[in-house]
Parts: C-alpha cells; sequence; structure tokens
C-alpha cells in the first residue's frame, strides 16, 4: 500500500460520473458529513479563510464562494467562527450536481447567511466573493487539470484562494477504508471513500503546483488530521475588485 500512494490515483470515482446520482448520491453526501465529523474536515478551510481576513485587515463584513462544495457542512464552522467575532459572513455554496444543491439547501434551510448556487467551478464569475474556497474537491482534478481550475478560482476571488484537501498517506488510506465501512453501507462513500485518499496529494503536488501557477503568494501547510491547508494570495498588482472599506 504504501508504494501504491506514492503517486496519485488517476481513477475517477463514482461522484465523478454525473450521469448516475439520485438518492444514493444524496445519501452519500449524508453519510460524508459523518465522516468529516470524525477526521477534522473543517479545520483547514478555517485555518486558510482566517488568514487571508487578517490579511485583508480583518473586515466586518466578508463573503465566502465554496466551489465543489457538496452539502457545505464544513462552512458550519466559518459560520460559528465569524459570529463569535462579529464578522458579517456571507457564503455561497456552488456545486455542479443538483443533489449536492438540495443536500445544501436542506441543511441550512434556516440559515439566512447561506446561499446555494447550482454552478461549474469554470463558469465563476471574476470577483465574485472575498475568498474562494474548495474543501475536498481539488483532488477530483488531475495536474494538467489543476491550474486551470486554480486559476479559475483565483479570479473569482477578490483576496485569495483556500484549498482543503486530504494527504495521501497509508494511515489515512486506512483510517478512511475502516471508517467508510463501519459507518455506511453507500456504495458511493466504500468506494471514494478510500479511493479519494489515493488520489490526494503530498508536499511535492504542492510545490509543482505552485510552480504551474507561477504564484509567489503560495503558502501550504499540514493540518490535523492528515489534510493539507493551501492559502493563495491574487497576485501582486492585482487589487481586488469591489473590496473597498467595509
Amino acid at each position: 500500500m504504501y508504494n501504491a500512494l506514492k503517486e496519485r490515483d488517476l481513477r475517477p470515482e463514482l461522484m465523478d460520473d454525473f450521469s448516475e446520482g439520485g438518492e444514493d448520491l444524496r445519501e452519500a453526501l449524508r453519510h460524508l458529513r459523518r465522516l468529516n465529523r470524525v477526521f477534522r474536515a473543517a479545520a483547514p478551510t478555517l485555518y486558510g479563510v482566517r488568514r487571508l481576513w487578517e490579511g485583508a485587515g480583518r473586515p466586518k463584513t466578508f463573503s465566502v464562494l465554496d466551489a465543489g462544495a457538496g452539502s457545505g457542512d464544513v462552512n458550519r464552522r466559518l459560520l460559528s467562527w465569524a459570529e463569535t467575532g462579529g464578522i458579517d459572513m456571507r457564503i455561497t455554496l456552488a456545486d455542479i450536481t443538483q443533489e449536492a444543491c438540495d443536500e445544501a439547501a436542506a441543511l441550512y434551510k434556516d440559515e439566512p447567511r447561506i446561499e446555494v448556487r447550482r454552478c461549474d467551478v469554470l463558469a465563476l464569475e471574476e470577483g465574485c466573493a472575498d475568498v474562494v474556497t474548495a474543501s475536498q474537491f481539488l483532488h477530483h482534478f488531475d495536474r494538467t487539470e489543476l491550474p486551470g481550475v486554480v486559476g479559475r478560482m483565483l479570479q473569482g476571488a477578490r483576496y485569495g484562494v483556500v484549498i482543503n484537501d486530504i494527504h495521501r498517506h497509508w494511515i489515512p488510506w486506512s483510517a478512511v477504508w475502516l471508517a467508510s465501512r463501519v459507518l455506511s453501507r453507500n456504495r458511493y462513500i466504500r468506494h471514494d471513500g478510500p479511493l479519494s485518499v489515493a488520489k490526494g496529494f503530498r508536499a511535492g503536488d504542492w510545490e509543482c503546483l505552485k510552480e504551474q501557477l507561477g504564484s509567489e503568494a503560495f503558502h501550504y501547510t499540514w493540518v490535523p488530521l492528515f489534510r493539507y491547508a493551501v492559502v493563495i494570495g491574487r497576485p501582486a498588482g492585482c487589487p481586488p475588485e469591489g473590496s473597498g472599506a467595509r
């Protein structure tokens, strides 16, 4: 297994097949929320958003767009942090599948700070949010696709991009393999859970992406439990549109 994880697995996940879905996919999104709680999936996103917020001068209003959000459950941690800090935060959950949008809308039905939008990450409007995040989303793309996807996210962000994704390592692979079988019988979870770790990242992958983007404002750090938080600021000389005083 150790040798098998030296390189990123290029096999597609079941969730990458948009011709399927339905109730099985909706159930998978609900079960994924359980796994996210177990593995503390929200921590890297909060780390990155807080870093960019502080770099922006700690504004009183702040907007986030979560690309490939799924049901968007990791954003509950952001809302709690913002409320504690007196920040007027608005979050848009964007996903290409109707099932994810339906699950997100149900999860946040009584939360006015959340908007759900069905769209493709490559169709993001320029400057549509202060920060664009991607949680456990970028491992769905191969090395040749990543610069285009992250580049589009940067165009959509006024301050920068936060990536939260999985460290490719045998320990999380084993933990996810076991947890996906203990906590769920869903075929998406059992197939895609361990595969998502095999499709994850190591430091060398982030260094490669940094070089591909030609970005100096590129910071990544390891965060428990076996995740990476990647923070990419907008290029120097590109002032954030619509980012006036708040």
